[in-house]
C-alpha cells in the first residue's frame, strides 16, 4: 500500500525501505543545505552521488559533517552557474567520463541577490538558476537512460512574477530582489515543462517542485527591508496562520520523493510540493499550488527557444 507524504515528511520518512543500489544520480549545489541533506539520504540508501559546487572544499566539508564520515562518499565536479565556462567545462568532464545516471536533482540556486550579472552578463538570478542549469543538463541528456528523472528545483516564488521573454536581463524594468527571483523560478518549472515535453517519448520525465520554506544559505542576501516584504506578502495570503519553516531534511524531502519514489508518470510535467504533484491555482492571494502560466506548454517552447539565443547554443534534444 502507497505511503502518504505531506508538508513535515524528512528525506529519511520518505525513503524508507527503499534501495537505491546501482543508482548513478546527479545533485547539483552539494556545498550546504537541501543538496547536502539530498545526497546524504541518498548515499545512505545505496546510491551513488555525484555532486557539483562552486567551492569543492566548501562542499567537502559540509558532506563529511554531514555523513559524519568521509566526503568521498560522494564524486564531485566543480561547476560554477553563472560561469557558462564552468558550466561547459563541468558537462564535458561528466561526459567524457560516460557513466550514465538515473536522475539528476538540480539543486543550486541563488535568491533575492542585489542587482548584478553573470560571467557571461545575464542577470544573476535568471543566469544562475534557470540558463546554468539549461545548459549543463542539457548537455548531459546524452548521459540519461530510459526511466531517468530530472527534477527542477523552483519555488512558491514563482507566483510573484511569470517569465519576461522581452527583457531577461532587466534592460528595461525596474530591478527587484524577488522579481527576479520570481522570473528565474517561473523558469525553473518552464523548463521541466518543455524538457519533459521533449524527453518523455525515451521513457525520461522532468519534473519542477518548492521544496518549502526553508532557513539555508539561500537567504544570505535578504536585508532586513526584504525580509519585512516577504513577510508582509505571506501575511496577506490565504493559510498565513498556518505558515511555518520546514527543516532542511522536512525541505529535501520533496525532491527525493519526485525523483525515486513517486510514479514517474504522476510527476512527469508537473509541479510539486510537499511530496504530492499540486493543483493550478491562480488565486493571487493564495501561496498554495501553481500559476498556470508556469505549466503552458507554449510558453516553455517560447522560453526555451530564448534560453537557447543567449546561450548561444541549441538544444535538439
Amino acid at each position: 500500500m502507497a505511503k502518504n507524504f505531506g508538508f513535515e515528511s524528512t528525506t529519511d520518512e520518505v525513503l524508507e525501505g527503499v534501495d537505491l543500489s546501482g543508482k548513478r544520480i546527479l545533485v547539483t549545489g552539494v556545498s550546504a543545505g537541501l543538496g547536502v541533506e539530498s545526497a546524504r539520504a541518498l548515499v545512505a540508501h545505496g546510491a551513488t552521488v555525484v555532486g557539483t559546487a562552486r567551492d569543492l572544499d566548501k562542499a567537502q566539508r559540509a558532506l563529511a559533517e554531514a555523513m559524519q564520515a568521509s566526503a568521498s562518499k560522494v564524486e564531485l565536479v566543480e561547476v560554477d552557474l553563472a560561469s557558462l565556462k564552468s558550466v561547459r567545462a563541468g558537462a564535458s568532464e561528466l561526459l567524457s567520463r560516460g557513466k550514465p545516471f538515473d536522475v539528476i536533482i538540480a539543486n543550486a540556486g541563488v535568491m533575492a541577490c542585489p542587482q548584478g550579472k553573470t560571467a557571461d552578463g545575464f542577470e544573476t538570478q535568471f543566469g544562475t538558476n534557470h540558463l546554468g542549469h539549461f545548459v549543463f543538463v542539457n548537455r548531459l541528456v546524452p548521459l540519461l537512460k530510459s526511466g531517468s528523472r530530472i527534477a527542477t528545483l523552483s519555488s512558491a516564488g514563482h507566483q510573484i512574477s511569470d517569465v519576461n521573454i522581452d527583457d531577461p536581463n532587466f534592460e528595461r524594468t525596474e530591478y527587484q530582489p524577488f522579481a527576479a527571483y520570481g522570473r528565474s523560478k517561473t523558469a525553473n518549472i518552464l523548463y521541466a515543462v518543455a524538457l519533459d515535453d521533449r524527453l518523455k517519448g525515451r521513457g525520461i520525465r522532468a519534473t519542477s517542485l518548492h521544496p518549502g520554506a526553508i532557513q539555508t544559505e539561500l537567504g544570505r542576501h535578504i536585508t532586513p527591508e526584504l525580509r519585512a516584504q516577504l513577510q508582509a506578502r505571506i501575511a496577506a495570503s490565504k493559510g498565513a496562520a498556518t505558515f511555518r519553516y520546514k527543516t532542511v531534511p522536512e525541505g529535501a524531502a520533496t525532491q527525493v520523493w519526485a525523483t525515486v519514489v513517486a510514479p514517474a508518470d504522476a510527476v512527469g510535467g508537473h509541479y510539486c510540493e510537499d511530496c504530492h504533484v499540486c493543483e493550478v491555482n491562480d488565486d493571487p492571494t493564495s501561496r498554495a499550488g501553481v500559476r498556470s502560466y508556469a505549466l503552458n506548454l507554449a510558453h516553455a517552447n517560447d522560453l526555451w527557444r530564448k534560453s537557447e539565443e543567449m546561450v548561444g547554443e541549441r538544444f535538439p534534444v
